[in-house]
This record gives structure tokens, C-alpha cells and sequence, in this order.
């Protein structure tokens, strides 16, 4: 156990402790550095895009597929996290497109209704959890997504 007591609560109106100093003519030690294969801001900015852009979905038809596809074509061969992050969310959205697809199609038998609201929630859901992904570098796999595009 330790010996010292207890430093006690600050007394209203004192002023709080002074943070720990180091000997005069030493600098604070640099922030530590990325990895120098780290995408910069602008290529995390862009993958991030990448699958907001398929919000557009919900204003445009097809935009889903259209605002993915756009980004990723005209960024994949200069940003490697684009070029990625793009055909995983092109790939999604038309998993998306089909499974609501099918969903219109079984709505004349009544189960199609519900599962057309649940294919809506989950592309939102699964597409902001990837942009978020996609913001801070890394590289995101959508569950029940199928590979059209290697």
C-alpha cells in the first residue's frame, strides 16, 4: 500500500493544479505519426462518399447504385481506400436493389410489405455504420452483401 495520504478535494475558489512541467529549453515530444500507407483526409472523405451516396436512393431511383458507382469510377485509380470501399458499397446496393425487388414481389402475398421496410432500415443502418468506418481509414464488409464486383 501506499503511504502518502490522500491529496484532498480543491477548495471552491482555489485554483486547480498546475499541470506537470518540463525543464526549460525541452519541447512536449511530437505526436505520434500514421503509418505512412495511411489514406489522407481527402481519400477517407471520398470512401466515406462513397456510401453516403447511396442515400440518394431514397430521391432518385437507382441513385443508390448511380451515387456509389459515380464516385468510385472517378476515384478508384488514384485513392486505394476509394477504390475499395467503392465496390464494396456498389456491390451492397445492388444486393439492396434486388432484395427490395423481391420484397415488391412477395408484397402481393402480404410478407413482402414488412420485409420492404426491413431491407429500407438495414441498407440505411449498414450504410452509415460503413461511411463511419470509411471516415476513420478502415475498410468495412456489409453482411449478406454479394460480390458482382471483385
Amino acid at each position: 500500500m501506499d503511504d502518502t495520504p490522500p491529496t484532498p478535494p480543491p477548495q471552491p475558489g482555489s485554483q486547480p493544479p498546475m499541470p506537470p512541467s518540463y525543464p526549460s529549453g525541452q519541447a512536449l515530444p511530437p505526436p505520434p505519426q500514421p503509418p505512412p500507407n495511411f489514406p489522407g483526409a481527402e481519400e477517407r472523405q471520398m470512401a466515406m462518399w462513397c456510401h453516403l451516396a447511396s442515400l440518394a436512393g431514397y430521391l432518385v431511383p437507382f441513385g443508390n447504385v448511380i451515387g456509389p458507382l459515380v464516385i468510385w469510377l472517378s476515384k478508384r485509380e488514384t485513392m486505394p481506400l476509394v477504390d475499395r470501399e467503392g465496390k464494396e458499397s456498389v456491390n451492397f446496393q445492388i444486393s439492396v436493389t434486388i432484395y427490395a425487388l423481391v420484397s415488391l414481389v412477395l408484397a402481393f402475398f402480404c410478407i413482402g410489405i414488412p420485409l420492404l421496410i426491413a431491407v429500407g432500415v438495414f441498407a440505411v443502418v449498414f450504410a452509415v455504420l460503413a461511411s463511419i468506418e470509411a471516415s476513420k481509414g478502415n475498410s468495412y464488409k456489409y453482411p449478406l452483401c454479394i460480390r458482382f464486383i471483385n
